[in-house]
C-alpha cells in the first residue's frame, strides 16, 4: 500500500517539486502527478511514437506555445487538431491577436465586430485577413499533393516560428484535421476549392495516410487535450494497430453521457484502442480538469 502524503508548500518551491508532491496526494492532484510522469516517460525516456489530439479553443486560450514546444521535441508522430484551432493559429501568424474580456456584452461585441470565446475575444476582421492570405497564395498552395503537404505549405509561406503551421512544416510533423470544414478556415477553403476545381484535399485519403502512420512497430502513446473528433480520429486508427501503450487524457467531460470526450481511456481497452496490460502499470491516466490549468503544470514538470 502506498501512503497518501500531504502537500507542503515551501517558499520559492519549484513546479517540479510541487508536482512530485501532488503525485503523493489524492484525487485530481495525484492524477496530474501521474500524468506528468507519463509525459516525462514518453517524451524523454521511452522510444515511442506520440499522437497528439487537440480539441477545444486551445490557441485562443494561450496554450499555443506549449503545443509548439511539444512538437519541437520531434517525438510527436502526428498531430490531429480541430479546424478552429488551425484558424486561430493562422490568424495569429498573420499578426492578429486574441484579447481578454473578463466582463462583456455580446450585443455590443456584435456591433463592434468582436467574436467572443468565453473570456477571450478576437476581431472579426481576422477572417478577411485569412481570406486575403489564401487568395494571395492559392496558386502555390494548390500545387500540394495531399492534405499533409497542403498544411505544410501554409507553414512554409508563413515563416513564423510561433505558429503551429510553421513548426509542423519545419519538423515535418504531419497535421490531420478531420474537422476542417467545421471552421472559418474550412469554409474559405471550400469556396476556393469549388471555384478552382482543386481536388487534392481529400478526407478519406487523409484517414488512409493517418492509418499508415499509426501502423508502426514502435510503442505508441496518445495525448488527448479536450477529446472531441481529434481523439476519436486517433482512437479509430489505433484499433488497426494493436492499441496504445501509454495515454493521457485531459478533459472536463463526464463519462455518464456516453460521448467520446468524456469516455475514460480504460473504455478503449474493450475496443482494442488501448493495450490490455496498460491499466496494471499505470501507463494511462484521465485528468478531469480544464486543460488550460493541467497542461501548463504537466509540461512545466517535463521541461524542468
Amino acid at each position: 500500500m502506498e501512503k497518501v502524503r500531504h502537500i507542503k508548500i515551501t517558499k520559492e518551491m519549484k513546479v517540479k517539486k510541487l508536482v512530485k508532491n501532488m503525485k503523493n496526494a489524492g484525487f485530481g492532484a495525484r492524477k496530474i502527478g501521474l500524468a506528468s510522469e507519463i509525459f516525462k516517460k514518453i517524451f524523454y525516456e521511452e522510444k515511442c511514437d506520440i499522437f497528439l489530439g487537440i480539441a477545444g479553443a486551445m490557441v485562443p486560450a494561450g496554450m499555443k506555445e506549449i503545443i509548439i514546444d511539444m512538437i519541437k521535441t520531434k517525438k510527436i508522430k502526428a498531430i490531429v487538431i480541430t479546424g478552429a484551432n488551425l484558424t486561430h493559429d493562422l490568424a495569429e501568424a498573420l499578426g492578429e491577436n486574441h484579447y481578454h474580456c473578463d466582463v462583456w456584452n455580446d450585443i455590443i461585441f456584435q456591433k463592434k465586430g468582436y467574436d467572443r470565446i468565453y473570456n477571450v475575444f478576437m476581431k472579426n476582421l481576422v477572417y478577411k485577413k485569412i481570406e486575403k492570405f489564401l487568395e494571395k497564395n492559392w496558386s502555390f498552395l494548390k500545387n500540394s499533393k495531399n492534405n499533409i503537404e497542403f498544411y505544410w505549405l501554409i507553414g512554409k509561406i508563413l515563416k513564423n516560428q510561433n505558429s503551429i503551421f510553421s513548426i509542423c512544416y519545419s519538423t515535418k510533423t504531419p497535421i490531420f484535421c478531420p474537422t476542417l470544414l467545421d471552421s472559418g478556415l474550412g469554409l474559405m477553403l471550400w469556396s476556393r476549392i469549388k471555384s478552382s476545381k482543386y481536388t487534392n484535399i481529400d478526407f478519406f485519403n487523409e484517414l488512409s495516410d493517418f492509418i499508415n502512420i499509426v501502423w508502426t512497430k514502435n510503442k505508441k502513446a496518445v495525448i488527448y487535450i479536450g477529446g472531441g473528433t481529434p481523439k476519436n480520429f486517433i482512437q479509430q486508427a489505433l484499433q488497426f494497430s494493436g492499441g496504445a501503450d501509454y495515454g493521457v487524457q485531459i478533459t472536463t467531460e463526464r463519462e455518464e453521457f456516453g460521448g467520446s470526450s468524456g469516455a475514460p481511456l480504460e473504455e478503449g481497452i474493450s475496443w482494442g484502442k488501448l493495450k490490455t496490460n496498460s491499466k496494471k502499470d499505470l501507463d494511462f491516466v484521465d485528468v478531469i480538469c480544464d486543460a488550460t490549468i493541467a497542461l501548463p503544470i504537466i509540461w512545466s514538470y517535463v521541461k524542468n
